[in-house]
C-alpha cells in the first residue's frame, strides 16, 4: 500500500510544482475516492502532511526564478496557522456529506472563475 501512497504523493508533488495545486485538487479527492477515507479524514491527512516543509524544494526553485513574494507568504502563513486551528475546531461538527458537497462546490466555483474569469 505504501507504494500507492508514494505514487499519489509524486503525482500531487508534480502537479504542485507545475501548477501550484496538489492538496485540495488532487490529494483530497484521491484519498476519498481511491483510498476510501471520509472527507474529514482526507482533509486531516492532507493537513498533516503539510506540517513538514514538503514544498520546500519546489518553492526554492520558484524563489530562485524570482517568483516568490516572501513577505506575502509570511503573513499568509500566520493567517493560515491561526485559521487552520479555528477551521479544525469547527469542522468536526459538520456532517461528512455536507463537508464533501461544500468542498465540491468550492472547487467547481474556483474552476469556473479560472476558466471564464479575466
Amino acid at each position: 500500500m505504501w507504494i500507492q501512497y508514494i505514487t499519489l504523493g509524486l503525482v500531487a508533488g508534480i502537479a504542485s510544482g507545475l501548477l501550484g495545486i496538489g492538496g485540495g485538487l488532487i490529494l483530497i479527492p484521491a484519498l476519498v475516492y481511491i483510498f476510501g477515507l471520509t472527507q474529514h479524514q482526507a482533509q486531516g491527512t492532507t493537513l498533516a502532511l503539510m506540517v513538514p516543509p514538503i514544498g520546500l524544494l519546489a518553492a526554492l526553485k520558484y524563489y530562485q526564478a524570482g517568483n516568490v513574494k516572501l513577505g506575502m507568504a509570511l503573513f499568509i502563513c500566520i493567517g493560515f496557522f491561526v485559521g487552520g486551528l479555528f477551521g479544525a475546531m469547527v469542522v468536526e461538527k459538520i456532517p461528512d456529506i455536507i463537508l464533501k458537497r461544500a468542498f465540491g462546490v468550492i472547487l467547481f466555483l474556483a474552476s469556473l472563475k479560472m476558466i471564464f474569469g479575466k
